[in-house]
């Protein structure tokens, strides 16, 4: 190869008494592992869209990013480590965590939440259309979904007994309005017995 000298070399600026990290895995700030998730998939979408390659996981990377996201989400404390795993894994688990809305719970305060994040896993990895269908009319009963609730309106009214006792006369009245008396009219007549 043939160098160019008319290339300018840029040199950048080194600060002197900082340490230099150990491992690409200290260099990392502490991330949740949603946040390490993103970062990485990130990177790896920047990469391949820079080298011209499309990102295809196999069956293989698929099955290992559904059990790595049924792992987190089973336990939330679960920090995996990303950095095992081929950049297709990475990118496929990324899209379900995006697809799930980033709902992985971290503390009982949001089991709703993960109830519904569960749901929508079972659904989209239901192997049988009846799994499905039982995981989408689970989703559509959750609270705040209500896709299949019929709902019931109670409204609680609280009045004092004095609006209450208003409110009972004019009832009362009223409906002595629409009461019609009807006398009947019956003759009483003395019958005597003879005494044999």
């Amino acid at each position: 190869m043939q160098e160019h000298s008319d290339h300018p070399v840029i040199v950048p600026h080194i600060e002197e008494d900082i340490a230099l990290p150990k491992n690409a895995r200290e260099a990392l700030p502490d991330m949740s592992p949603e946040e390490e998730l993103t970062m990485r998939s990130n990177t790896v979408k920047l990469i391949s869209d820079l080298a011209g390659e499309t990102i295809k996981p196999s069956q293989e990377n698929m099955e290992e990013a559904e059990e790595v996201a049924k792992q987190m989400m089973e336990k939330p404390e679960l920090k995996p480590d990303f950095g095992t795993y081929p950049n297709e894994t990475i990118a496929y688990l990324a899209g379900m965590v995006a697809q799930t809305s980033h709902m992985v719970a971290k503390d009982l305060a949001d089991i709703k939440l993960s109830v519904l994040n569960g749901l929508l896993q079972e659904a989209t990895l239901a192997k049988s259309s009846r799994e499905r269908i039982a995981a989408w009319k689970a989703i559509g009963e959750v609270d705040g979904v209500d896709a299949f609730k019929k709902k019931t309106e109670v409204t609680h009214i609280n009045k004092s007994g004095e609006e209450l006792e208003k409110e009972l006369l004019a009832t009362i009245n009223e409906l002595k309005g629409k009461v019609i008396h009807t006398k009947e009219v019956v003759e009483v007549q003395d019958v005597e017995f003879e005494d044999d």
